[in-house]
């Protein structure tokens, strides 16, 4: 007699297929290098200001100046449609949400590492204050709620909000709308939802929509691990003066944003408008063309992040922990296993 597969079994199969098969349909957008001395890499960059340095580094040409050959460059809406673009072949390097990257490892056995970190922090629960005073409120019936797709950083972070705050589960996760960041901030704009769970800089785009911040991940969890630098394992042995290089411009990058935040938030500004609209999934980029992103949005949503290459495992090993408990991935597994922090400084 065959066993009734489980809720979790399924969903971690769904997760699985959904990162090793990607969205074939998704276009990207390319750019030549300009220097070629290394090996030529393909690059992946969410379209968001968690990734402020690689968007800083390719604005100030410091990639070409090491002689980073980045071929590819593509840029994603979401964490989970990067996952999926890790899965191919052509993507070796990825600025990406620790959460997307541990699954696409542990469902999707895509052989990467993490060698640097980007940020801590970097989410959101956002309110129309007049509905919702305290968290609490979001379990009153007829509160319309926004948050990515299962498996996703903020998704995550919903759970640990939940749970956090004794909510019940069950009843309020089925009346969670799944849709992407920019989507969730146009109903926001429309008044088609009530709260939304999102990542910078569209947490704080809502709030130019009249939402308020409830809370950030910083309140909800310590020392959260945001986003992170990934490579290909094979890129590792075959070239380690690269990913030396790749780490050192990204600690670069990130040093020089944290002294110059007004100056980062204009260059981000620009860099987001002129890859914006070429991002995927395409569906996604079309709502976000509308959505304009400020020096002044920027300014505000950075200083909620704090940006540093730095990992603490300790922390790491909590998220992969974490996501077992929520069924995302089979089973945890050591931190050290995705792990390969030998090149920081």
């Amino acid at each position: 007699m065959m066993k009734k597969p489980t809720t979790r079994s399924v969903l971690t199969a769904f997760l699985s297929a959904w990162i090793l098969f990607g969205l074939v349909h998704d276009s990207a957008c390319m750019e030549k290098g300009s220097q070629v001395i290394n090996r030529p890499i393909g690059m992946a960059v969410e379209c968001m200001d968690h990734a402020a340095c690689a968007y800083i580094a390719r604005d100030k040409g410091w990639f070409a100046a090491e002689g980073i050959n980045v071929a590819a460059y593509e840029t994603y809406v979401t964490g989970m449609a990067l996952a999926s673009a890790l899965a191919r072949g052509d993507i070796q390097v990825a600025y990406i949400c620790l959460v997307p990257a541990i699954n696409a490892y542990a469902n999707a056995q895509v052989p990467l590492r993490i060698i640097a970190g980007t940020h801590k922090y970097g989410y959101g629960l956002v309110v129309d204050s007049g509905k919702i005073k305290i968290v609490e409120d979001l379990g009153k019936p007829g509160i319309r709620i926004g948050s990515v797709r299962e498996g996703g950083a903020v998704d995550v972070l919903l759970h640990r909000v939940l749970e956090k705050f004794g909510l019940e589960k069950g009843m309020l996760l089925n009346r969670v709308q799944r849709m992407n960041p920019p989507k969730q901030v146009l109903a926001i704009k429309m008044r088609q939802l009530d709260a939304a769970f999102l990542p910078e800089q569209w947490a704080t785009m809502a709030e130019g929509h009249g939402f308020a911040m409830l809370l950030t991940a910083k309140d909800v969890w310590p020392h959260m691990q945001g986003s992170v630098l990934v490579v290909k394992e094979e890129l590792i042995r075959s070239d380690p003066d690269l990913i030396r290089k790749l780490v050192m411009v990204t600690q670069k990058a990130t040093d020089w944003t944290i002294k110059n935040p007004t100056e980062a938030a204009a260059i981000m500004a620009r860099q987001l408008s002129i890859t914006g609209d070429k991002a995927s999934p395409i569906q996604a980029t079309k709502i976000a063309a509308n959505l304009e992103i400020t020096p002044q949005i920027l300014l505000r949503s950075m200083a909620r992040l704090e940006y540093s290459p730095f990992i603490d495992r300790d922390t790491v090993q909590e998220t992969i922990d974490y996501l077992a408990h929520l069924g995302y991935i089979k089973k945890s597994f050591k931190a050290d296993d995705i792990l390969d922090l030998r090149f920081l400084q």
